[in-house]
């Protein structure tokens, strides 16, 4: 009889941690979804710039960088050993330099709608890349999967290019890629480290890196308020309050299935990016979006071994 408990207590432990794990996911999905309009507001378009796309993604890195220090101050972390430098170096890469950087560039040429589109294979970026790393060998249908939501992404960038892909096509893929392996190594320091010092350490570590580059492309003309509430938002939340939530959703409900929740991603960055820029929504951006959904859902329905 004791035996029957322990097992159904483990089971109902298992199983909470996996509810928690998504409703944090979610929550951090909700928070990232605002990232691409809120980056395009804090840097305008090429027509109307406002701050200068490296500023913000090294500006962004620095407030929450200088947040981060007196997190760990606070708590008492313990610093980083061994090999988690090297995790925290190579988190640092995707989410605190490539990503916003090639996001903030490709969002001055295409708009948020277009730019949340592409974004969608996001969950399955990051599946693909969790793969090798944890050692697991999704099935064929997982990447016939992949694969189909690749080409509806640059299908969906060849017709809102006219017949051709934008260079801004290519860093909007460039970003996807950068943040999939963010997020995977994150997640593997979630292990060893809380989200929360991950995060905070990864900002720390770059900060000698952020800080020099943030002054030198800091603005030297008046923008418009908007584009520092939009700076604000990316700093506050996109770059550190998000990931406190991502990582321990990413930790308690594993890497493959939580990455998965981002399918909501695009739908909602697209109905943020509306009322905040003025943005369209056409029927054949509804269209492809929802085939990347679609394809998206059903490549987390394949088997994984």
């Amino acid at each position: 009889m004791s035996g029957f408990s322990t097992s159904t207590a483990i089971s109902t432990t298992s199983a909470s941690d996996a509810t928690r794990g998504l409703l944090l996911g979610a929550a951090g999905v909700l928070m990232f979804a605002l990232s691409i309009p809120m980056t395009r507001l804090a840097g305008g378009s090429a027509a109307a710039p406002q701050l200068d796309p490296a500023f913000v993604a090294f500006g962004r890195a620095v407030v929450a960088g200088l947040l981060s220090i007196a997190y760990l101050w606070i708590t008492g972390a313990r610093r980083p050993r061994g090999g988690e430098w090297r995790l925290l170096a190579f988190t640092a890469a995707g989410v605190v330099f490539g990503w916003p950087l090639l996001l903030g560039v490709a969002v001055r040429h295409v708009d948020a709608v277009h730019a949340s589109v592409v974004s969608g294979v996001l969950p399955l970026a990051t599946a693909v890349i969790a793969a090798p790393v944890l050692r697991q060998r999704p099935s064929l249908g997982f990447w016939l999967c992949a694969l189909a939501g690749l080409a509806l992404v640059v299908g969906f960038a060849a017709w809102r290019g006219a017949g051709g892909l934008e260079m801004a096509d290519a860093l909007l893929l460039g970003a996807v890629v950068s943040a999939s392996a963010g997020y995977v190594s994150g997640a593997r320091l979630s292990n060893a480290l809380t989200a929360e010092q991950v995060i905070c350490w990864v900002l720390v570590i770059s900060l000698p890196i952020t800080l020099p580059l943030a002054v030198l492309t800091r603005p030297t003309a008046p923008v418009a308020a908007s584009a520092w509430g939009g700076f604000a938002y990316v700093s506050l939340v996109s770059m550190w309050i998000g990931f406190f939530a991502w990582y321990r959703g990413l930790a308690l409900g594993g890497t493959l299935r939580v990455s998965q929740v981002q399918v909501l991603q695009p739908f909602l960055s697209m109905l943020f990016a509306v009322p905040l820029l003025g943005e369209q929504l056409d029927a054949m951006t509804v269209v492809f979006a929802i085939a990347v959904l679609a394809v998206v859902w059903w490549g987390k329905r394949q088997p994984v071994h």
